[in-house]
C-alpha cells in the first residue's frame, strides 16, 4: 500500500553545497520551489519568471538535473526559484520523484529545505492534477496554489470557483496562464509574503490520511465539487488533427514530410548567415595576419585557436535552425504524437514507448538523453536503451554531416525546391543511425537483455501555439552549451593540436607538419584506417574527435591553416586534396556509428555503476564503424571507377 502524503525513507546522499544558492552575509535568501505534473506548464512559468537568470546542474549524487533561477521582487529583492522534476505524486518510484520528494522534505544535506512551494497545476484536468495537492500541503510550508491554462478553460466552456477551492485547501489559490502572463501578480504577492513570513513557523495544512490512490481520487473528486468544477470540453481541434496526424498511413508520411522539411530547411534557410559568418572569419583572420608580426604566438592566435575555433562557428546557425524546429515540435504537442507512431515500430525490435523519449533527446545529446532514461522501471530495458542512445544523429555530429556534405555532394535537386540530393544525403544519416539503433536494440532484447514486453502509456496534451519566449529562451540556451564548448574544449583541443604540430624543434627551429609530433600520430595509425579511404590527417581528427566529435572540425582547420591553404576556413575546397568522394562517404559512415565521446562514456558508466556497459558499448560501436566505412568506401570506388 502506498501513502497519497508520499512519506519515504530517504536515501542517503554526500552534501555538496556547491549548488545551493548565495548566501549573503547576514542575510537569508528566499529559496521557493516550484512543482507539479508533468505538462502542467511548470517549466513555461519558471522561463517567465526567471528570464535568463537561470542555469541548469544536476542534484549531486544523482543524475535529475534542476533549474535554479533569480527571480525579482519589488524593492529589487530577489528570490531564488527551483524547478523540480515533474511529478503525479510524492510517492517516490524512480529517481526524479525521489529528489522532488527530498527535496521537499528537505531530507537532502546538499540543498536546503524551500521556505515555500508554488504547486502549479493543469486547471483543465484539474481531478487529475489534485491528487498532488494533498501530500504537497501536508509538508507544512507556505503554498501557492495556481491554476494554469485559464485560457484554455475559458474557451472551452469549464469554470471554477476558486475561492471555494481555496477554503477547502486552507491556501491561496489563483486562476492564471504561464503562457500569456495572466495572473502572475498573484506570485509577486505570494513572495513578498513569504518574505515577511521567513522567521514565522508554519501552519501545518490537516489533511485526510489517504493510504492508497483510488482514495486519493476520490478526495480529489469531493474537492472539485465543493469548489464547483466543470472541466472543459474537449479541444475540437486536438480531436480533428490527432484524426490526422495519428492515422495509420497519413500518420507516419507526415511525420516522414515534417522531418525532410526540417533538414532541407537547413541547408537553405541557413546558408546565408553561415555564408556570411565564414566570410567574416575569413577576412578577420587575413586582417590579423597583416596588423600581427610574424611569430610563433601569432601563429598559434591565428593558425591555432581562430581557424580551428571558427571554422566550427560557422555551423551555430544550423545547429540553432535545428533545435529551433525541435522546440517548435515539442510546444505544441506534436512530439508526444510522434513518440506515439514510434511505439507502433519500436515495439517490434523490444523496444517500450518510454525508450522514445531518450532516444528523441538524443538527437539533441546523448549526455541528457541517457540521463532521460531513468523513467524506465525495467533494468534491462533501460540498459539497452543507454546502448544504443548514441546511434541517434546529435547536434555534434551536425557540423561533420554539413562539411562534408557540402564540399562532396552535389546540389542536385530531386524534387524540385522540397528536396535536394544534399538533403536526402542529411536525411538518410539520420535515418541509418536510426535503423542502426533499432536493429541492435533488437539484437540485445532477443539475447544478453531479454525481458517481457510491457505497455506504452503516455499522455497526451493538447495542440498549443508556441511561445516566442519559450523558444528564445531554449535557443539562447543552446546557444551558450555551443559557445561554452567551443571555447573550452574545442579551445583546448586546437591550442593542443597546434603545439604538436609545432614540435619538436629542429635546430632550434619548428618543423614542417609532416615531421611533427601530430603527424607522428596520425601516421601511427593509417596503415588501420587506410583501408576506409583516410590517410594521417584524417587519423589525427578520428582521435581528436574522441573528446568530442566537433572537434575534428576545428583539428582540420587547424591543420590546414598551418599549411597556409588559402580556404582552410571553408575546409571544403582543402579537403578535397586528401579525401576522394568514396572516402568522404566512408567518413560519414564512421560518424554515424562511431563512439566519439567522453562525456558520454562517463555518463554510461555512472548510470550503469561501472566500466562494463561503456566498455561493450564503445566496442560494438567501433566495430560497426569500421566495417560500416570499409563497405561504404569500396562500394562508392566500385560505383566510381
Amino acid at each position: 500500500m502506498s501513502s497519497c502524503h508520499g512519506d519515504t525513507p530517504q536515501a542517503g546522499l554526500l552534501p555538496n553545497p556547491s549548488i545551493q544558492p548565495p548566501r549573503p552575509p547576514g542575510e537569508r535568501p528566499i529559496i521557493v520551489a516550484i512543482v507539479g505534473p508533468p505538462n502542467s506548464g511548470k517549466s513555461t512559468l519558471f522561463n517567465r519568471l526567471t528570464g535568463l537568470r537561470q542555469k541548469v546542474a544536476n542534484f549531486p549524487g544523482v543524475t535529475v538535473e534542476h533549474r535554479m533561477g533569480k527571480a525579482k521582487l519589488k524593492g529589487h529583492q530577489e528570490v531564488f526559484l527551483v524547478d523540480l522534476p515533474g511529478v503525479y505524486s510524492l510517492t517516490p518510484r524512480a529517481e526524479d520523484e525521489q529528489v522532488t520528494h527530498d527535496v521537499l522534505k528537505g531530507a537532502r544535506p546538499d540543498f536546503p529545505k524551500p521556505d515555500a512551494v508554488i504547486l502549479i497545476l493543469d486547471v483543465t484536468n484539474l481531478g487529475r492534477n489534485l491528487v498532488l495537492a494533498a501530500p504537497v500541503l501536508s509538508l507544512g510550508l507556505p503554498t501557492l496554489i495556481l491554476l494554469n491554462m485559464a485560457d484554455d478553460l475559458a474557451q472551452r466552456g469549464g469554470k471554477v470557483d476558486i475561492a471555494a477551492l481555496a477554503s477547502e485547501l486552507k491556501s491561496p489559490v489563483a486562476l492564471i496562464s504561464a503562457s500569456k502572463g495572466t495572473g502572475i501578480d498573484s506570485i509577486q504577492q505570494f513572495l513578498l509574503g513569504t518574505a515577511a513570513r521567513l522567521n514565522a513557523p508554519p501552519a501545518r495544512v490537516e489533511l485526510p490520511v489517504l493510504q492508497d490512490v483510488p482514495e486519493c481520487r476520490r478526495w480529489a473528486a469531493k474537492l472539485g465539487k465543493r469548489a464547483s468544477y466543470r472541466p472543459p470540453a474537449p479541444p475540437i481541434w486536438t480531436r480533428r488533427l490527432d484524426g490526422v496526424f495519428l492515422h495509420p498511413a497519413a500518420g507516419p508520411l507526415i511525420f516522414a514530410a515534417i522531418l525532410v522539411t526540417v533538414f532541407q530547411s537547413i541547408f537553405t534557410w541557413a546558408k546565408p548567415v553561415m555564408d556570411f559568418l565564414t566570410l567574416k572569419v575569413g577576412t578577420s583572420g587575413v586582417w590579423m595576419k597583416q596588423i600581427l608580426p610574424n611569430s610563433p604566438l601569432s601563429s598559434l592566435l591565428i593558425d591555432g585557436v581562430w581557424k580551428g575555433v571558427g571554422s566550427v562557428l560557422v555551423f551555430l546557425p544550423q545547429i540553432l535552425l535545428l533545435f529551433l524546429f525541435i522546440g517548435i515540435l515539442e510546444d505544441s504537442g506534436y512530439l508526444a504524437r510522434a513518440a506515439l507512431i514510434a511505439d507502433r515500430t519500436m515495439a517490434k525490435f523490444g523496444l517500450q514507448g518510454k525508450s522514445f523519449i531518450p532516444l528523441l533527446s538524443s538527437y539533441a545529446c546523448a549526455v541528457p538523453a541517457i540521463m532521460a532514461t531513468r523513467v524506465i522501471e525495467n533494468k534491462r530495458d533501460r540498459i539497452a536503451t543507454i546502448l544504443i542512445a548514441p546511434l541517434m544523429t546529435c547536434s555534434a555530429r551536425l557540423p561533420v554531416y554539413i562539411l562534408l556534405i557540402a564540399a562532396f555532394i552535389p546540389d542536385t535537386k530531386l524534387l524540385g525546391n522540397f528536396l535536394s540530393l544534399q538533403t536526402a544525403t542529411m536525411l538518410g544519416l539520420y535515418v541509418l543511425g536510426f535503423v542502426a539503433a533499432i536493429l541492435t536494440a533488437r539484437i540485445l532484447k532477443s539475447s544478453i537483455l531479454k525481458t517481457t514486453g510491457t505497455n506504452f502509456v503516455l499522455e497526451m496534451p493538447p495542440y498549443r501555439w508556441p511561445t516566442v519566449q519559450s523558444l528564445s529562451l531554449r535557443l539562447v540556451d543552446r546557444a551558450k552549451v555551443f559557445l561554452r564548448r567551443a571555447g573550452t574544449v574545442i579551445l583546448f583541443v586546437t591550442i593542443l593540436l597546434w603545439i604538436m604540430a609545432h614540435l619538436p624543434l629542429q635546430g632550434g627551429k619548428m618543423p614542417s607538419l609532416d615531421h611533427s609530433y601530430a603527424a607522428s600520430l596520425g601516421k601511427a595509425i593509417e596503415p588501420l584506417i587506410k583501408p576506409l579511404g583516410f590517410n594521417w590527417k584524417i587519423g589525427i581528427g578520428l582521435i581528436s574527435s574522441l573528446i568530442a566529435r566537433e572537434v575534428i572540425v576545428s583539428t582540420l582547420g587547424t591543420i590546414y591553416g598551418i599549411q597556409g591553404d588559402e580556404h582552410s576556413l571553408g575546409l571544403q575546397s582543402a579537403l578535397h586534396q586528401d579525401l576522394s568522394t568514396a572516402g568522404a562517404i566512408a567518413l560519414l559512415i564512421f560518424f554515424a556509428f562511431a563512439m566519439q565521446c567522453f562525456s558520454t562514456l562517463a555518463v554510461v558508466k555512472r548510470e550503469t555503476g561501472g566500466w562494463r556497459w561503456p566498455v561493450f558499448q564503445f566496442s560494438y560501436m567501433l566495430v560497426l564503424a569500421y566495417s560500416g566505412s570499409w563497405l561504404a568506401f569500396h562500394i562508392v570506388q566500385y560505383f566510381l571507377r
